[in-house]
């Protein structure tokens, strides 16, 4: 394979099946290798370290990772009545919004229930836009039913009323439904365009460029692929802001080892919770022109933007009102999804991806490879269409959706704001302006005699402070080097979603934290 990114050196390529090598497991107490006809040594179990995929090894997941399942394990100690310096673990690490007490919309449950269970809609307490829109989804499912199969595409229905949602949303752009893929949240959408995309051997294999700090789905899915991640670095010191000369020298560092074939923004950012501005969404356009890249734009954040004088535009839209020369040639897969903006419905698995200018051969190759999985669920379909469908002004269940709508989002500005103002009050923390999305990023300041001890137990500094932290005050945090970070840089990233009476207690504790991890190894 090509020269491997920083973060998986020595993991590509390095798991070679080789006979001659041997992993001994213990069964039972006892070795189970035996010798084969040929003289090497094999293991009873056919599938082993050594036997399995090597690049699923190289595969690493921070917002899941070491700190969460040590959280799981303190939780199941303070159930059992182990004593800790706390009474209840938060998980402040995962965007999982209801989770952290953010209430579903209504008119969402409404409908869901009705398509759920077909017989409520006899049941008068609920309105009748929330049946009406439960009757046209049902009558778009085989046998009316939520249980059945969809098209592997996704239902054609909800095709059409998301593309109709996006002509909406970019002002009269145009969108063919037949360039709509529903999916299995954002997440499935992103990998299926990156196995896509993922081809060649040596100095040809795939090179993607991606941001760092970086959602790790993303380094995740090129190593399973063993593509080759090409980094390019958010300016924290503006705002996390994306310079194109950076794009320009990752790239021109990359092509010596690899064939960068793709470019992946996320807007707004995560971990970051910066929102990029139009003129910086034209400039990397023109870029990704300049350098015939594929354009992948991960948008699942659009609604979540705080800010005073930041906004929201799409790729797609931009895109197209920089007229033919780039509408007509630049390819782009954009991407969005119902687990985040004021929705928060991660466990439905709704979202979609758009392509734009794909081959049609290629799209065809697209069509054949979501159709392997049969289809997305069908119930996260279903909260899809009342997302991007939602009640109208006449209709009786406008008022509480816009009421609920915007009490979340404005809740959301507000501990926005709130987090950074307190962070930045704590000696040795900087926190930049949370923009948008639903995650702050803040720097922290770790004194040498930390970094020592964290590296003799062979750890990363943040990952030795995001651990102490978790044990000493059970808030759960992720260390900023399972996002990637400057070298020599240091950072964890929390989400701002609980409520903010929880939320004020949890960056007081880390206030009290840092001050004493901070005498503790000054």
């Amino acid at each position: 394979f090509a020269k491997p990114s920083d973060k998986h050196k020595g993991c590509h390529g390095s798991a070679s099946l080789d006979c001659s090598r041997s992993v001994s497991v213990r069964n039972r107490g006892t070795h189970t290798d035996k010798m084969s006809v040929n003289g090497c040594r094999v293991n009873e179990k056919v599938l082993t370290l050594d036997t399995m995929n090597p690049h699923v090894k190289c595969v690493e997941y921070a917002v899941r990772g070491p700190i969460v399942q040590r959280a799981v394990q303190i939780e199941k100690e303070l159930k059992t009545g182990v004593k800790k310096p706390f009474t209840e673990v938060i998980k402040a690490n995962i965007g999982d919004c209801h989770a952290m007490g953010q209430k579903p919309i209504t008119f969402f449950r409404q409908v869901l229930a009705l398509c759920s269970y077909p017989d409520l809609l006899e049941d008068s307490k609920f309105p009748e836009d929330a049946k009406t829109r439960a009757q046209r989804i049902l009558q778009a499912c085989g046998g009316g039913s939520l249980g059945a199969y969809s098209a592997s595409q996704g239902i054609e229905m909800i095709r059409q009323d998301v593309a109709q949602y996006i002509e909406r949303r970019d002002g009269g752009v145009k969108c063919d439904p037949e360039n709509i893929y529903l999916a299995t949240g954002a997440s499935n959408a992103i990998v299926t365009m990156l196995k896509l995309l993922v081809s060649g051997e040596g100095a040809c294999r795939t090179g993607v460029m991606i941001s760092i700090p970086q959602y790790p789905l993303y380094s995740a899915a090129l190593a399973e692929l063993g593509a080759v991640q090409i980094s390019y670095y958010l300016d924290e010191d503006h705002c996390w802001s994306l310079n194109v000369n950076e794009l320009r020298r990752a790239l021109q560092e990359a092509k010596s080892h690899c064939s960068p074939r793709a470019l992946c923004i996320i807007n707004p950012g995560n971990p970051t919770g910066q929102v990029q501005s139009r003129q910086c969404i034209e400039d990397v356009i023109r870029f990704a022109a300049e350098e015939k890249l594929f354009l992948m734009a991960d948008e699942v954040y659009q609604d979540n933007v705080y800010a005073d004088g930041c906004k929201f535009h799409s790729f797609k839209k931009v895109l197209f009102e920089m007229g033919p020369r780039y509408s007509e040639k630049v390819e782009l897969a954009s991407f969005h999804s119902t687990s985040k903006c004021y929705m928060g419905e991660c466990g439905f698995r709704g979202g979609y991806m758009e392509v734009v200018n794909l081959d049609p051969d290629v799209k065809a190759q697209l069509t054949k490879l979501v159709s392997v999985r049969l289809c997305p669920p069908v119930p996260g379909q279903a909260l899809l269409d009342v997302v991007v469908n939602p009640p109208q002004p006449h209709e009786p269940s406008y008022n509480t959706f816009i009421k609920e709508r915007s009490d979340t989002l404005s809740a959301l500005a507000e501990k926005a704001i709130m987090t950074q103002e307190i962070l930045n009050q704590s000696p040795g923390i900087q926190c930049n302006p949370v923009q948008g999305a639903m995650y702050t990023f803040p720097r922290i300041h770790l004194p040498p005699k930390a970094i020592q001890e964290a590296k003799e137990k062979a750890e990363a500094p943040d990952m030795f402070y995001c651990m102490k932290l978790l044990e000493e005050t059970g808030i759960c945090l992720v260390p900023g080097s399972g996002f990637g970070q400057q070298e020599g840089s240091y950072h964890f990233r929390m989400t701002i979603l609980p409520p903010k009476e929880k939320l004020m207690i949890v960056l007081a504790k880390i206030q009290e934290f840092h001050q004493r991890f901070t005498a503790q190894y000054s």
